[in-house]
């Protein structure tokens, strides 16, 4: 039996070694093509940082933030580029990182979900007015009962904003200032994260709307589709839930029982 032989190529023919101008070898690796569909690998000095969010990420119940995310990094590390950069190199895979509600998180790709229906839950239709009522609420938030039901043309039941809060799609934001003190509603995070929108400002527009058929074609000239906003603090014409009509109106008693002050007097300052 013949030992194998070993041949030296020279460092032009070497594909793993990149020659600099003078024809000398290179300290840095050769840069070989990929296909199209292979992700490039990243640079030694980003892979341990891609491995952390990696790490983070992939053991996380939840989705996470960037604030959250960056805690275990340096503070001046630009934690979007390594986002964007862990979001490429999954692009195309079995799973992929995406952004929801501004977290992030690994989600099954789309294409791939017929894979796990056996481990699906089945999930029980919402009602045509369920349905309305949630369309609504998206769109005018925030927005009290009547409110809806002005939008509706007919009453809505308490069932039904029931049922929406048990989905963990809408929340009670707060009181409107108004007789009475109705509550206000509006979306929440779960709600984004359920039909993948990354802020409530993606919601489809009146010409989206049109285009995919769920307007009618004869609108009034003046329709127009509300420009959904989300605030996490109150509005300036809503109160916490815990306030209350007589709060604001013992206020009010307070500030008339007060004696009127003489010339001489001046109001103390803040």
């Amino acid at each position: 039996m013949v030992p194998p032989r070993l041949i030296l190529v020279p460092p032009s023919l070497d594909p793993n070694t990149r020659t600099d101008e003078t024809g000398e070898p290179s300290e840095q690796p050769a840069v070989t093509s990929l296909p199209g569909n292979v992700a490039a690998l990243p640079f030694a000095d980003h892979r341990e940082k891609l491995r952390i969010l990696e790490a983070l990420l992939f053991a996380a119940a939840e989705p996470l933030d960037e604030i959250k995310l960056k805690s275990h990094l340096a503070e001046d590390e630009d934690i979007s580029v390594l986002l964007d950069e862990l979001q490429g190199f999954y692009a195309g895979r079995g799973v992929n990182l995406v952004k929801v509600a501004c977290k992030w998180h690994f989600r099954t790709a789309d294409d791939l979900a017929y894979l796990l229906e056996r481990y699906a839950v089945e999930e029980r239709r919402l009602s045509k007015a369920a349905l309305e009522t949630l369309s609504i609420i998206a769109y005018h938030q925030p927005v009290t009962r009547a409110e809806i039901e002005q939008v509706r043309g007919v009453s809505t039941s308490v069932g039904t904003l029931d049922i929406l809060l048990q989905t963990g799609w809408i929340r009670l934001r707060g009181r409107r200032r108004a007789p009475g003190r109705p509550v206000t509603y509006g979306t929440t995070d779960v709600f984004l994260s359920h039909f993948g929108l990354e802020s409530i400002k993606d919601l489809p527009g009146l010409n989206e709307l049109r285009a995919s058929g769920l307007l009618d074609g004869n609108l009034p000239p003046d329709f127009t589709v509300p420009e959904p906003t989300d605030v996490a603090a109150l509005m300036p014409d809503e109160v916490p839930l815990e306030a209350t009509e007589d709060d604001d109106e013992g206020s009010e008693m307070d500030d008339e029982m007060l004696p009127p002050l003489s010339d001489d007097e001046e109001p103390d300052k803040p």
